[in-house]
């Protein structure tokens, strides 16, 4: 295997040098999630609504700790702006709940062939909650959720759940971050091993299979999600429908991520199977310079939309762009993550977000060069009080992606 860590390895010596990274890792507690149900309420009487509907899925589970699936069942929690949550279920569902649940709470059942909705809303009047109250909706709520809801409370003013959950999850606790890091390490750690398993010919099915179990073999469930690509595929940002074989002069590119104890992990990695072009070296090098650029001015106070314009400015100057004209940036330079893999906020033109500490972002600002190749080098970091913080150290050199020749020469 050359120093740079770009094959040499069979499947099975990539997968044997692999551990498990999670035996020391503790989930998010129950103190915790009161905490954030705390904020979320004070919050609310803030803005002066009055209770928010928690719909099966993440803002549930990051709130309550409760894990379900949303589906054409209403299944959720109301959270008043004062007093203790309330659980609506269908009556059948109450025993699961219940072995799932973290924070207590009462339940609103309901029978298959009554209306979820009208329990929803006289539950509101028990809770004192007046039939003109502000409620908000969880924003992952399916439209029939919400109309029903509507229908049934017509006098019921209903906002943006939004207003409450992504003003909270946008700022990680310091438990968060441990498990987003770990996540992130575990990630790279598969990247190293998908990287030293690349051979001429190998599909880039094979190279998904194996990262799917390499992350198992670092002790994640399985890939939370995998794109690899190669040549003249990667100047797609998101794949194409068909496998491509790797030959010598293509350009690599591997997206992937994992979930630990609710936390996600996102990493890109684009290099050369072999020896780069000089075309190919300038821009790998003008990619590494705007997520540079994008990280310099990710500084407490400044906004998104600053760190947007970072990268942006960057290459525009090397002639690129402008804007979202190709060759060039074709999306935003990043997105928040936590609990999903995109979340709030996000690092796009004009957003006005303010950065403060606790909030993390992917730094991808890809360059796409249309008919040839794409580069994307994604890392994600976290705002300080000091400055922006890494989770993985970027990419050292188109020739050392992993930094392997640095260490081995030392």
């Amino acid at each position: 295997m050359q120093h740079n860590g770009i094959g040499g390895k069979t499947p099975e010596q990539a997968l044997a040098a692999l551990e498990n990274m999670t035996a020391d890792l503790c989930p998010i507690d129950v103190t915790e999630y009161q905490m954030r149900i705390d904020k979320a309420q004070k919050s609310m009487q803030q803005q002066g609504i009055h209770a928010l509907y928690l719909n099966a899925g993440t803002n549930l589970t990051y709130f309550t700790g409760l894990h379900w699936y949303a589906s054409e069942r209403m299944v959720g929690a109301i959270l008043p702006a004062k007093g203790p949550l309330l659980y609506i279920a269908p009556e059948f569902e109450i025993g699961s709940l219940q072995d799932h649940m973290q924070l207590p709470g009462d339940f609103i059942p309901w029978l298959e062939h009554e209306n979820p909705y009208a329990h929803f809303v006289r539950a509101l009047e028990r809770i004192g909650i007046p039939d003109t109250g502000t409620v908000a909706i969880d924003e992952s709520t399916a439209f029939f959720i919400f109309d029903g809801i509507r229908q049934c409370g017509p006098k019921l003013k209903l906002v943006d759940g939004s207003k409450v959950t992504a003003a909270c999850r946008m700022h990680k606790s310091s438990a968060e971050l441990a498990l987003i890091q770990r996540a992130m390490d575990m990630t790279l750690k598969v990247h190293q091993a998908a990287a030293s398993i690349l051979r001429e010919g190998i599909s880039t099915a094979e190279v998904e299979a194996f990262i799917e179990q390499a992350h198992r073999k670092v002790g994640a469930s399985g890939s939370y999600f995998c794109i690899v690509l190669f040549g003249h595929a990667t100047a797609f940002p998101h794949g194409v429908k068909d496998p491509q074989y790797l030959k010598p002069g293509d350009m690599v590119l591997i997206d992937t991520g994992c979930k630990v104890h609710d936390y996600l992990s996102d990493i890109t990695r684009t290099y050369v199977f072999g020896e780069p072009t000089p075309e190919q070296r300038k821009y790998w090098q003008y990619e590494k310079n705007a997520q540079a650029a994008a990280f310099a001015a990710a500084q407490p106070g400044a906004t998104c939309g600053d760190v947007d314009n970072a990268a942006r400015q960057y290459l525009t100057e090397q002639g690129l762009g402008p804007n979202y004209q190709l060759p060039g940036l074709p999306h935003r330079t990043g997105h928040g993550i936590g609990m999903d893999i995109h979340e709030w906020p996000y690092l796009v033109k004009d957003n006005p977000q303010t950065l403060t500490p606790g909030m993390c972002f992917s730094n991808e600002p890809m360059l796409v060069i249309p008919g040839e190749f794409g580069i994307r080098l994604e890392d994600h970091f976290y705002v300080t009080e000091k400055g922006p913080k890494w989770f993985t150290q970027p990419s050292a050199d188109i020739d050392d992606p992993f930094g392997y020749i640095s260490d081995y020469s030392h």
